[in-house]
């Protein structure tokens, strides 16, 4: 898989007012690279991750997934694309309180109907993989803050995606659990061998990234 980021620039309007957020950002990553997108609150370091995911349509440039512009499609075909394609892992684990461990991991997979026993099969291979194997039936209210968002990590790679986005993905956590799902990311991220990309402000967290793509003045990035 290959993802190009060409010249992207966001604006936003409100009423007549014109607020600039992002300004002609390039990149471009392949299977098994990461990078890591820093810089202080306010630098549009979401927003950037939100055009990439396609939950935004930049103003001008380009995103290309795998050769396909994801922009292109309707909005039932993105949907499903990025459904598949894509993994989310935010701040806050956003689960269900109603369903269980695996029901929350298999969530991606109901737009589709009822998963089938392959898709459950995947889904306590990959809890089994966060450390979860003993705890499918638990509701989120009987989980750690860490174990939850393991949770969130195992959901973001049910459809087996080939990019994962993760925004703050340890921002809620106290030192030693952040440090056990940064860990638990990279694992993941080297055996699926897929494109990862998160907003840190951790430079911990960042230092353990192949790549890092820096804020600057005037709603600029700079690679380093």
């Amino acid at each position: 898989m290959h993802l190009s980021v060409k010249k992207i620039s966001k604006i936003f309007r409100i009423d007549t007012q014109e607020i600039e957020v992002l300004r002609d950002v390039t990149f471009s990553l392949n299977n098994g690279q990461s990078l890591a997108v820093m810089g202080p609150s306010g630098a549009g370091k979401s927003t950037l991750l939100h055009l990439i995911g396609t939950l935004d349509k930049p103003t001008t440039g380009h995103i290309k997934i795998s050769e396909q512009n994801p922009f292109d499609l309707s909005q039932k075909e993105l949907a499903k694309f990025r459904n598949r394609t894509i993994g989310f892992v935010f701040q806050e684990h956003n689960l269900l309180p109603q369903y269980s461990v695996i029901e929350n991991t298999l969530l991606p997979t109901f737009a589709t109907g009822k998963p089938d026993s392959k898709k459950v099969k995947w889904a306590e291979t990959i809890l089994e993989k966060v450390g979860l194997a003993k705890r499918t039936e638990h509701r989120p209210s009987e989980l750690s803050g860490g174990e939850r968002q393991r949770v969130a990590i195992a959901r973001s790679l049910i459809n087996q995606p080939r990019l994962i986005l993760c925004d703050e993905p340890t921002g809620n956590l106290d030192h030693h659990t952040a440090n056990q799902i940064t860990d638990l990311i990279f694992e993941l991220h080297h055996q699926m061998n897929n494109i990862l990309i998160t907003v840190t402000h951790d430079t911990n967290l960042a230092d353990k990234f192949q790549y890092r793509l820096i804020a600057k003045p005037g709603h600029t990035f700079a690679h380093e």
